[in-house]
């Protein structure tokens, strides 16, 4: 994935459905996007835009590691 090709919504909706694979055993679709949304809201703004999608698929992911180890 390029992150200068996205627009912000294609970079929300690639990293939902990345990660929605990556962990399809223990969360709902509905749950990773959620999350992803959430962690999108958190960066937009604080980082460089060309830093986006990789920043916001580690934060998700790394939120989401989190709550499954809690589940």
């Amino acid at each position: 994935m390029s992150v200068e090709t996205h627009k912000p919504d294609d970079i929300v909706g690639d990293v939902t459905v990345w990660l929605a694979n990556e962990f399809s055993a223990k969360l709902s679709p509905v749950a990773v996007g959620a999350i992803v949304r959430a962690t999108h809201r958190d960066l937009d703004g604080q980082i460089v835009r060309e830093a986006l999608g990789e920043m916001l698929h580690r934060l998700a992911r790394h939120r989401i590691m989190r709550l499954v180890q809690v589940l």
